[in-house]
């Protein structure tokens, strides 16, 4: 027989709220990429390729995909997402941010408009799943079909996802299309073929770079693959695994995984009735210096992340009046850290040949040992934000953090102290630890100026 699957409402009454179900020892660390090793060469190296020359980075397996089909499929989407969605022609795609009713961030994904009314929701599995019970609970006249990440599944994906990211993605694809390359602007679908197969393109950019996200049947990916391989070779193409694609963030600028906010409010119930484990939402780990017992004070805002200025306040999107106050109220702003070199040093040294208890390994490239990191940011011993995902960047030559600090500490080259380690925390993956301190600067986010809507 099988085990009878938990709600995450059952998962928060069994751990006596939704603080005792993050910090269980039973919660899984960092995310780790499905089927991708962790290099195919070396992590360093794969990181400089997206940014001094080209770099394929395969999403095939740790996304999920949620088709929308039908007359209500663009009200269905308009009502999950905050940002601006009326002019969203057929071939475009738009990034979707989805708002608890009480104004705080669930999540964030790329939407996608292949056909009139049939869009692609793709990205982490919190947006995904938040927009399938919008669909179905609010008796919306469309159709659902979803794909599962291979992380949860067996078996071979749909569809193939190849990002080309870096200076020469634009040479790479156009000598691996049978003929010409259309005009793709940024954030359009094109339609060709590569090596006699049919593909379609996203034009978006990742870490700071141009590049595209080429996509079609998963038959098609070997020869889709080896062709785009080819092409690349003569401009130094590297692939890239699960250590370099994981630190992508860290110098784009995107926290992929904020805790999203569904662990509380009546308004949010139904929601943890219907959401079934497993799943990140209730087998993740919160972690992190920053300590609180109020879930809200782990929750985050659209606007603190930049994107206020695309959020439509005439759109009846859920959470609308709540977010239109919390974005007037806001009191962080996203800002990356760029952490001090003697510091970093030391710390390591203290955690693998210093005397009496350890500090906290710093792992490399990724610097998580948790899903859901929230490092305390101080100056002096007022608390000043919260770092949020940690990183090292070969192209930056440093160790980078991406944080919300409070507006008056949010100014480049601005010197605060991130508070490192978490020796409560019991988890297996988690050794034993002191807390340490080190030293940082803040700097722009993204860390390296974008040049993504280029040709």
């Amino acid at each position: 027989m099988k085990p009878q699957r938990m709600s995450l409402a059952q998962a928060i009454e069994r751990s006596g709220g939704p603080l005792g179900l993050l910090r269980s020892p039973r919660q899984v660390g960092a995310f780790a990429f499905p089927r991708l090793p962790p290099e195919f060469s070396n992590w360093r190296d794969e990181q400089r390729a997206w940014r001094h020359g080209v770099a394929l980075l395969e999403l095939s397996f740790h996304q999920a995909d949620l088709y929308i089909r039908g007359p209500q499929a663009i009200e269905l989407i308009r009502r999950v997402s905050a940002n601006r969605t009326g002019n969203f022609p057929v071939n475009r795609a738009k990034q979707i941010i989805a708002c608890s009713p009480d104004g705080y961030q669930i999540g964030d994904g790329i939407c996608l408009q292949l056909e009139e009314d049939y869009f692609r929701i793709a990205g982490p599995t919190i947006v995904v799943n938040w927009t399938q019970f919008v669909a179905q609970s609010g008796g919306f006249d469309v159709e659902i079909e979803r794909h599962e990440s291979m992380a949860m599944r067996q078996g071979d994906p749909e569809i193939f996802i190849y990002q080309i990211q870096g200076p020469e993605a634009l040479a790479t694809v156009q000598g691996a299309a049978d003929g010409e390359l259309p005009e793709i602007g940024f954030f359009g679908i094109g339609a060709f073929t590569i090596a006699g197969k049919a593909v379609r393109a996203l034009r978006h950019g990742m870490a700071g770079s141009p590049g595209f996200e080429i996509f079609g049947p998963w038959e098609d990916a070997m020869a889709v693959k080896d062709a785009l391989e080819k092409a690349g070779a003569p401009h130094g193409m590297r692939k890239v695994g699960g250590l370099a694609y994981a630190t992508t963030a860290a110098e784009s600028g995107w926290v992929p995984l904020p805790l999203p906010a569904i662990y509380s409010g009546e308004a949010m119930k139904p929601y943890q009735d219907w959401l079934m484990l497993p799943g990140v939402e209730g087998m993740g780990s919160l972690g992190g210096s920053f300590r609180s017992e109020a879930i809200e004070d782990y929750y985050t805002v659209p606007g603190e992340f930049g994107s206020a200025r695309l959020i439509d306040f005439d759109e009846d999107f859920i959470g609308r009046e709540a977010l239109k106050e919390r974005i007037a109220n806001t009191e962080r702003t996203k800002m990356t850290l760029v952490w001090n070199a003697e510091d970093v040093s030391r710390v390591q040294h203290q955690a693998l040949m210093g005397d009496g208890v350890p500090a906290k390994y710093i792992s490399q490239p990724l610097s998580h040992y948790c899903t859901f990191p929230y490092d305390e940011v101080v100056s002096g011993s007022a608390h000043a934000g919260i770092s949020m995902f940690a990183a090292y960047s070969s192209n930056a030559r440093a160790f980078l953090s991406l944080a919300l600090l409070k507006h008056g500490h949010a100014v480049p080259g601005t010197e605060l102290t991130l508070r490192w380690g978490d020796p409560t925390a019991g988890r297996p993956g988690v050794e034993e630890h002191k807390m340490a301190e080190i030293r940082v600067t803040v700097a722009p986010a993204p860390f390296f100026d974008k040049s993504i809507k280029q040709d």
